[in-house]
């Protein structure tokens, strides 16, 4: 009788995946977009095949999938992308960011899910094509959060990205990047905040997905490496419950 219970409980109820496996990196990637480091022979690919937004794209206008590696000070991501029209109509970095071509990513230092929309429970980085990361911090104020003013900005002190084209392949680029893991006690204007060490056996929650746009001025795609249960038919839900990402755990 018990063993049935327990089956019928594994059925209704949902369970959250292990997380994947991430090595550790003997010799950093150079982040200059060129994929041939020693440091990815060590990591798997994960595809990017998940509808998040708008309708499936073939392959030829949207291919993903990427791979990660670690190091003590950062957390290193390589994507490679199959994207026929990199589009980017919005000259202002911190406007309509989000309908733009750029890799999305979402982290959580202490896995712990959650809502993150005006706090730093986790982050949802948007990188650009120009290489910004951009996302939405805490309200900077009582009347701020009462007028709805978004306190959007950029992360430099987080983020390193460069990308670059293959010669043979013009519509496949390779964006490496550079992740420095801040924890949920990050502040805006803490010029003192400093990254979390990382170590063998941390588990973070992570998730990474991609904004395609071809003509503007939205975005027609948005695909990434978590099937999300949807609310009231959205799947769009990283960029405010860190509970929808997956998971790494690092290894030596």
């Amino acid at each position: 009788m018990i063993k049935y219970l327990l089956l019928a409980l594994l059925i209704l109820v949902p369970v959250k995946l292990l997380a994947a496996d991430v090595h550790y990196a003997d010799i950093a990637p150079v982040i200059d977009g060129d994929p041939s480091d020693s440091a990815w022979s060590k990591a798997s690919w994960v595809d990017m095949d998940q509808l998040m937004l708008g309708a499936q794209p073939d392959e030829q206008d949207f291919n993903g999938r990427y791979k990660l590696v670690w190091t003590e000070n950062h957390l290193y991501l390589l994507a490679e992308i199959t994207d026929d029209v990199l589009h980017d109509s919005h000259p202002d970095p911190l406007l309509n960011y989000w309908d733009d071509d750029a890799l999305e990513i979402f982290i959580d230092e202490d896995a712990s899910g959650g809502d993150h929309l005006y706090n730093y429970n986790a982050f949802a980085y948007h990188v650009a094509l120009d290489n910004q990361a951009i996302d939405i911090g805490p309200f900077l104020s009582k009347a701020d959060e009462k007028a709805g003013k978004r306190n959007v900005r950029a992360y430099p002190e987080h983020i390193y990205s460069r990308w670059k084209r293959s010669l043979e392949q013009p519509s496949l680029i390779y964006w490496e990047v550079k992740l420095s893991v801040f924890g949920d006690d990050y502040k805006d204007d803490n010029d003192k905040a400093r990254p979390v060490k990382l170590k063998t056996g941390k588990t973070l929650g992570f998730m990474l997905a991609y904004c395609d746009s071809d003509h503007g001025p939205e975005r027609e795609h948005f695909i990434g490496d978590v099937d999300i249960e949807p609310v009231n038919g959205d799947r769009n839900r990283g960029y405010i419950d860190a509970g929808v990402f997956g998971s790494i755990h690092l290894v030596k």
